[in-house]
């Protein structure tokens, strides 16, 4: 029998951020989807540990531990910090809602057709958000999520998915007046 000696750390070679991710890419998205139980959230925070992965790949050792475990331990993070930031939005929409209906409001805004408002509460909270912030009062995206404590690549995504669940609620209706 014999054993194989570890070769020393200074020939350890650090496979290029490229090949860790396109090898672990999967790995990452089935924990993240694993704990969250969402597919979108967990494309989501996918793309948001890669982004941090990114920015501290210059910090990896693979002497210290495997990519993977690495990568998983910043998707561990990431997930926690959302779940936080999920509970504190749901806590700050529910303050508001609760003062919504002391308020009473019925509409979004003046001059909008009821099909318009009932596509907008479709949405949700998060979504509704996204859209006052980018299309209604017209912030870049970098604001957006310095606003909302999530990344620009979280912005973008449910910005898109709301407009198009916008778009197709109001296929079928003319929106022209």
């Amino acid at each position: 029998m014999t054993f194989d000696t570890p070769r020393p750390l200074d020939t350890v070679t650090a496979p290029s951020f490229a090949a860790v991710a396109e090898e672990l890419l999967d790995d990452v998205y089935g924990y993240l989807l694993y704990l969250t139980k969402n597919w979108a959230v967990a494309e989501d925070l996918t793309s948001e540990t890669f982004e941090a992965a990114f920015k501290k790949w210059r910090r990896f050792d693979p002497g210290r531990g495997t990519a993977r475990a690495w990568l998983l331990a910043i998707a561990r993070s990431t997930a926690l910090d959302w779940f936080r930031s999920d509970a504190r939005r749901r806590r700050r929409e529910e303050r508001a809602e609760a003062a919504e209906r002391r308020v009473d409001r019925d509409s979004f805004g003046e001059g909008f057709s009821a099909e318009l408002e009932e596509a907008l509460r479709a949405l949700s909270a998060g979504e509704r958000e996204v859209v006052a912030l980018r299309i209604v009062l017209d912030l870049d995206g970098d604001e957006t999520a310095r606003l909302l404590g999530i990344s620009v690549t979280a912005v973008s995504t449910r910005l898109n998915r709301a407009l198009t669940r916008l778009e197709e609620r109001m296929r079928d209706h003319d929106v022209v007046a």
